[in-house]
């Protein structure tokens, strides 16, 4: 398996879509027995009176929690995500399914915050906002959203599907690892493009005493391990909203512009569907994930609804990563995102 900035990646980490989506091995299906522990993992819980946050040892997994290291592994070091399927959703209530996702999530490792609200459990949903807003987050609209990583280095990006849309809202995913073998082939003048730094607009949730923005390379290298950092287009483009020195040069704006191009080609991209109750876990290192637009239902109660977790891996577990990469995960060791007070996170 070769992996480097300057060879052709191999392994399974670099998979093409079209082969991909022909071949389900990458969906986990839960066995009877499977869900007979999450059952009873959940009934000690609730009679625990747990909480979230709460640890692994509250949710007992004796079974399970080694098919879940598994699982673990193969985002970790093989194909770079999978997707759980058979919770029998409708067997309980959203609290219930809560605490069952955040049970299962933390036999994986350390959720951490995702946002300004200091959300360990997130919530994808619509909230009236749109991209075009620099103060919005993607997950808050219905809008399409660009292939990206989420925007701390995290390991591993959980979805819990509570409720789908009326119509669209599919995920897709495409290998970032995949994107760089094309890139190296097609446009290898980009590809440095894209090792060199860019400035993202953290959109309102930077660290207090921090900058508005944040500078990274898209790709960078470790030990021979390559990793990516692309971001959806809004967010470099409203960095300039701090000042003109932080917009995209022409040549970066050029290389952005590519990557989508390339990340879209049906033949390289995988697209699913959730079912209520599915999880996806992927490697936001070597993944890109985008998402279709989508209408939600009209009742109240029904819109499309996802739990969401950033996850940290232990330290042996995790792809190394570049030391141009370390300010950003030194977020992630400190517990993600940190708390803002209710009225400035709410902006």
């Amino acid at each position: 398996m070769k992996c480097g900035r300057r060879d052709i990646i191999t392994g399974p980490g670099a998979w093409i879509g079209s082969a991909t989506q022909a071949d389900d091995s990458w969906i986990f299906r839960l066995a009877g027995e499977d869900v007979a522990e999450l059952d009873a993992a959940l009934a000690a819980a609730k009679r625990a009176g747990a909480r979230i946050p709460f640890t692994a040892e509250c949710f007992p997994l004796p079974r399970l929690a080694a098919r879940l290291d598994a699982i673990l592994d193969d985002v970790e070091r093989g194909r770079g995500f999978v997707l759980v399927r058979g919770i029998p959703r409708s067997r309980y209530s959203d609290a219930e399914c809560e605490l069952l996702y955040w049970g299962m999530g933390v036999h994986l490792g350390t959720p951490v915050s995702q946002n300004a609200r200091g959300h360990l459990l997130g919530h994808v949903r619509d909230e009236g906002r749109i991209q075009a807003d620099p103060g919005a987050r993607a997950y808050q609209t219905t809008e399409r959203m660009d292939f990206h990583t989420d925007m701390l280095p995290v390991d591993v990006l959980g979805l819990f599907c509570l409720r789908g849309a009326k119509s669209g809202g599919e995920s897709k995913l495409v290998s970032a690892l995949t994107l760089h073998n094309v890139l190296r082939d097609e446009r290898p003048d980009l590809l440095e493009v894209l090792y060199g730094m860019f400035h993202v607009d953290w959109r309102g949730e930077e660290p207090t005493g921090e900058n508005g923005w944040f500078t990274l390379p898209m790709f960078s290298e470790r030990d021979g391990c390559v990793s990516a950092r692309i971001n959806s287009l809004p967010y470099y483009d409203s960095a300039a909203r701090h000042g003109e020195a932080y917009r995209p040069t022409a040549i970066q704006r050029e290389a952005l512009e590519k990557v989508q191009e390339i990340a879209n080609r049906p033949e390289l991209m995988l697209t699913m569907a959730f079912e209520e109750g599915d999880i996806q876990l992927i490697n936001n290192h070597t993944m890109l994930h985008a998402r279709a637009a989508y209408q939600d239902h009209p009742e109240p109660g029904r819109e499309r609804h996802l739990l969401r977790m950033w996850i940290a891996v232990a330290e042996r577990r995790r792809r190394p990563l570049a030391d141009t990469l370390a300010g950003r995960y030194r977020w992630v060791r400190e517990g993600g995102i940190p708390a803002k007070s209710a009225a400035k996170a709410a902006r």
